[in-house]
């Protein structure tokens, strides 16, 4: 590699300016500093927590800013790196634009100081998923890989291990947006829906940093691509050494109960840990995702099978009145609302939260599964209006009040299913932390009936 990054970082000690400072441009500081780098950190709240690590690492941390010292900041930085998730309209993105400072992300600094094999995956939804069935799969060929990125590991920790042979990496929009020179062996983009609009620009710019992902393959590399989604496919190069997955006509794909690679089935949906339609999509792409960096097709389909699941991914959590109730927290988008919804025939659908300033009416593609409907949180309004001509809906205002809702709408026959379609800050720290609540009302009335 020879980019500006690589040469900034290869000229001996450069100033890194820091953006915000959560666990992964934390690690990023640690990374710097262990390689002789100096480093200078901004972050819009310093509380006690983050100045006492700033002081372990000894670098200068300086709160909220304005934009003359931010701008003095970034004068004074060879490299600027802003942390996964900053919103785009952040004054250091123009501030770094105008004096043509480099914007580097984690990816490219992994990519300066390691060049083993990357199988870098993306997508709205389900990365987490295929990136965990991809490492199982791999491990169970001989490979040594490790999961890395979006992860709980950022990929500037992993590369401290010398023994991993493949990296297989969570790569969302926020690290795509920022990596410029990062190269990988497979890039695998799983599809595409609105989200994150909170934080891009607009869709168009979330777009194209999904898209930047085939780029980082290179002409040697393998890109893996949904043959289903019209938007991944129009992003895919000319020239590209392609793989699909998904349609009957696709390089791996569904025939009748069988899973079919290039060289026939290497297993069926009987032998899945579960086969709702996004499993089964998810198992094709790690199938297409892993064969190229060294799995073998049997490995694979033992990772399908015995693959734990997720929490928080179609989880059922308990049952009521006979009534299985499930926690999809995780999903956060219309697009991952709808693809839970049609693994059900019908059920009761609780869903809302905090929108990220995505049209929510795109739920009614899969209103043919939906018995009925509680609203919740920020955007049980938005709910209600996308809902309301078709099917009956009531809006809850905690927790409590909507599994009650929904264990009358049930009647004692329909599953519910938590699937929000929206985040969870307005109620809760975190998507985990709503589902975990969802799951202790559901147990504390597990076992009753209806008298």
């Amino acid at each position: 590699m020879n980019g500006p990054i690589a040469r900034a970082l290869g000229a001996g000690s450069c100033t890194v300016l820091l953006v915000g400072m959560g666990i992964t441009n934390r690690a990023v500081a640690g990374a710097l500093l262990r390689r002789g780098h100096r480093v200078i950190a901004v972050d819009d709240k310093v509380e006690s927590e983050l100045r006492d690590a700033a002081a372990a690492l000894d670098i200068e941390i300086h709160a909220s800013p304005d934009d003359a010292l931010l701008g003095s900041l970034v004068e004074q930085a060879d490299l600027v790196c802003p942390a996964p998730g900053l919103p785009e309209h952040h004054s250091v993105f123009a501030l770094a634009r105008s004096i043509d400072r480099p914007l580097v992300g984690e990816f490219d600094l992994a990519a300066a100081w390691d060049d083993r094999p990357v199988a870098a995956i993306t997508g709205t939804n389900g990365k987490t998923t295929v990136v965990e069935l991809a490492v199982s799969a791999l491990q169970r060929s001989g490979v040594n890989a490790v999961a890395a990125g979006n992860t709980e590991v950022p990929l500037v920790t992993a590369i401290d291990d010398p023994t991993v042979e493949v990296f297989v990496v969570e790569a969302s929009s926020f690290r795509l947006a920022r990596a410029s020179e990062f190269r990988v062996a497979v890039a695998t983009w799983l599809n595409f829906a609105p989200d994150h609009l909170d934080v891009h620009a607009d869709l168009a710019t979330y777009e194209q940093a999904k898209a930047e992902i085939f780029a980082m393959a290179g002409p040697d590399g393998v890109i893996v691509a949904n043959a289903d989604d019209p938007v991944v496919m129009r992003h895919v190069p000319d020239s590209a050494n392609l793989v699909t997955f998904g349609g009957a006509d696709a390089d791996w794909h569904l025939d009748g109960h069988d899973l079919v690679g290039p060289d026939g089935a290497f297993t069926s949906t009987d032998r899945l840990w579960r086969s709702l339609p996004h499993d089964i999509e998810d198992a094709l792409a790690a199938a297409a995702t892993t064969i190229p960096v060294g799995a073998q097709p049997g490995a694979v389909a033992e990772a399908c099978q015995h693959f734990a699941g997720l929490a928080h991914r179609v989880s059922p959590v308990g049952a009521i009145d006979g009534v299985t109730y499930f926690d999809d927290s995780k999903a956060t988008t219309p697009h991952a609302t709808v693809a839970a919804l049609r693994g059900f025939d019908k059920v009761v659908l609780i869903a809302g939260g905090r929108n990220k300033g995505i049209d929510l009416s795109s739920m009614r593609e899969a209103g043919d599964h939906v018995h009925a409907v509680v609203a919740i949180g920020d955007s049980a309004d938005d709910i209600v209006s996308v809902f309301s001509a078709t099917h009956d809906v009531v809006v809850a205002h905690d927790m409590s009040e909507a599994v009650a809702f929904a264990r009358r709408l049930a009647d004692g026959n329909v599953p519910v299913l938590l699937s929000p379609g929206c985040a969870s800050f307005d109620w809760y720290r975190n998507y985990g932390d709503r589902g975990d609540d969802f799951a202790r009302i559901v147990r504390e009335h597990d076992g009753e009936c209806v008298r």
